[in-house]
């Protein structure tokens, strides 16, 4: 039996948590703040009943079949399918790109064919290799669509011009050539019924599982354990020694009200006027559930200060040097494993952490029954 501390209490270390308590271990997870789940926390709105998801919303989607057989076991998710809505020049259209919006936005009827050749001759052959994010969208949409769905949405959310921001953010084609408006293109898609906080409260109800919230981490609490998996941010872990890295941030303004307020969980803002980037309506996010009274966040986004709640890994230039010298320095570690979005400092899905933890909870696993030291840092 070894003991092991976990600094966290989201995803990555209540996964890693259950499955080497069922293995047989002891586990210990601190959390700084006062509630389980990192920011996929939901609470009851005393106010109106509806289920807010307090750190902006999350919709749990995955093609993974272990993933979702796990994230099943400790709760029961509805069916919830993620529209999104996005205005634009005074207008309401459906995002992701897809053949409606291209039809009302151009005031065309094409057919997918005659869709997918437009598109193709809007965008700029002349954009061989996309070097940042602005020539990625140029390349595949054209000018117009680029204008009216990202440039300013996305300049609000990261801070910056998009041409500052790596191809990569934008990772594929964001166009459909048919009707389809669901957001994600997951087999799986749902939501807990009960909300996130009760999920990873179910993960963590376990007889050699213990939880100390409102507990900051101390050096002295390596010296009581055999390993600690770290799910903050990685350069927390070093104070910031070399440097911080670089995250976004969200403020939140609330706004209640009777009936319905927006029709729809999410409504994005493209246009730069506008100082927020979305709206969402939580009591959507649980369509199965009857609420008279509604709640909706605008969000700002901004960048994060030392004491602000880190949102958005940046990775901009400086940003993944600073990672590299933050590596070199966590692969000497000896009694530390990096785990989550913080702790390796990339931008990741709840299902690809959870699957992540079932990975290296796998590895520690089949180290320790094989009598091997364990590995001090995990990373992609």
């Amino acid at each position: 039996m070894k003991q092991f501390l976990l600094v966290g209490a989201g995803f990555s270390n209540a996964v890693i948590g259950r499955q080497l308590a069922e293995a047989g271990h002891r586990i210990r997870i601190i959390e700084r703040r006062d509630h389980l789940a990192g920011n996929c926390h939901t609470e009851r709105d005393q106010q109106t009943g509806v289920m807010v998801h307090q750190y902006g919303p999350h919709i749990f989607h995955t093609d993974d079949q272990r993933t979702w057989d796990y994230v099943n076991r400790f709760a029961k998710f509805k069916p919830y399918v993620n529209r999104v809505k996005a205005v634009s020049g005074g207008q309401v259209y459906s995002l992701p790109i897809n053949l409606h919006t291209i039809n009302q936005f151009f005031g065309r009827t094409f057919n997918p064919e005659q869709g997918r050749q437009f598109i193709a001759q809007q965008g700029d052959p002349s954009i061989e290799h996309p070097e940042n994010f602005e020539q990625q969208a140029l390349k595949f949409i054209g000018a117009d669509l680029y204008q009216a769905f990202f440039y300013g949405y996305t300049k609000k959310q990261w801070g910056c011009e998009p041409r500052e921001l790596p191809a990569s953010i934008l990772k594929r084609l964001p166009v459909r050539f048919n009707y389809d408006d669901n957001y994600f293109n997951h087999r799986y898609q749902g939501m807990p019924a009960e909300g996130y906080t009760q999920l990873v409260a179910n993960l963590v109800d376990h007889p050699n599982i213990e939880v100390h919230l409102n507990t900051a981490y101390e050096p002295a609490m390596a010296e009581t354990v055999d390993h600690i998996f770290w799910s903050g941010p990685l350069d927390a872990w070093f104070n910031h020694r070399l440097g911080r890295l670089g995250y976004r941030t969200l403020d939140f303004e609330r706004i209640t009200a009777k009936g319905d307020y927006q029709g729809n969980a999410v409504v994005n803002y493209c246009d730069p006027e506008f100082p927020y980037t979305r709206i969402t309506e939580h009591k959507h996010f649980s369509p199965w559930e009857q609420h008279e009274d509604t709640v909706c966040y605008q969000e700002y986004s901004r960048e994060c200060g030392p004491e602000d709640v880190p949102y958005y890994p940046k990775r901009l230039a400086a940003d993944k040097q600073r990672l590299d010298d933050y590596v070199q320095a966590a692969q000497t570690e000896t009694q530390v494993t990096f785990v989550g979005r913080l702790g390796t400092y990339r931008y990741l899905d709840m299902d690809v952490t959870v699957r992540e933890a079932l990975e290296v909870s796998d590895q520690v696993i089949d180290a320790l029954n094989n009598h091997q030291s364990l590995r001090a840092f995990y990373h992609q």
